[in-house]
């Protein structure tokens, strides 16, 4: 599985969130671009990197600061939040980024998907965040009534290769994976599957191999020391 070390920044700054909440913020560093060249540095195949503010629609100030990341470092850079229109995809990619992430546009815009999807196509994937199966929006501040699974079909007939899941109980939580849920969604589609969400030991990684995921995203077990990143950043 490839391990992606994660990158949330806030106000220009790198932070972590407990199960998507903005009022349980935690903050890692002042300096994103320092961050991302540490993971690198100790091992880091591919970068994940999330405008948090871009997330809940407050504008686009941290987008210079992710495309400074991916100028910067050798390795490839993912990134979402707040990203919906072409143009903000072109931006993205004209900057270095490698795969642009897709979340709360994809489900209220198909149009834009397909038209994203025909345009970029592996450079796009889609973000797929549940809370109890379901699909949340709008930086998880919103659950629609779309249920994941569903709502994964329906993007893999668009065209889209790759998605992230996340299991927003379990996010920021240091508790272990929703195994059953991750291996339920990579059962179900063809598409490559990327599990992000309660990873809190190196065995928690390890968990997740069985369920068919080819990713998953590590934030805080890095940040707050529950993993050594030279172990586990190349992948297992």
């Amino acid at each position: 599985m490839i391990i992606y070390p994660a990158i949330d920044i806030k106000d220009s700054k790198c932070v972590r969130l407990t199960q998507g909440k903005f009022d349980n913020i935690t903050i890692y560093g002042d300096d994103p671009v320092e961050t991302a060249k540490k993971w690198e540095a100790l091992g880091g195949v591919y970068l994940h990197t999330v405008d948090l503010d871009g997330a809940r629609g407050k504008g686009q100030n941290n987008r210079d600061i992710i495309k400074e990341i991916a100028k910067t470092l050798k390795i490839p850079v993912q990134t979402g939040g707040g990203i919906r229109s072409l143009s903000d995809i072109e931006e993205l990619i004209s900057g270095g980024i490698s795969r642009v992430i897709l979340g709360t546009a994809a489900l209220q815009n198909e149009d834009f998907l397909i038209s994203a999807v025909k345009e970029y196509g592996e450079k796009i994937a889609v973000s797929i965040d549940a809370k109890d199966g379901y699909v949340a929006v709008s930086g998880w501040e919103e659950i629609s009534d779309v249920e994941a699974v569903d709502f994964a079909k329906r993007v893999e007939k668009m065209g889209v290769k790759t998605i992230i899941y996340t299991d927003i109980a379990t996010d920021g939580m240091l508790t272990g994976p929703n195994l059953e849920a991750m291996k339920l969604m990579a059962s179900s589609v063809k598409m490559s599957v990327i599990a992000s969400g309660g990873i809190g030991s190196k065995e928690d990684i390890l968990s997740l191999k069985p369920t068919g995921v080819e990713g998953v995203i590590v934030g805080k077990a890095l940040y707050a020391g529950k993993v050594n990143p030279q172990e586990v950043l190349k992948g297992c």
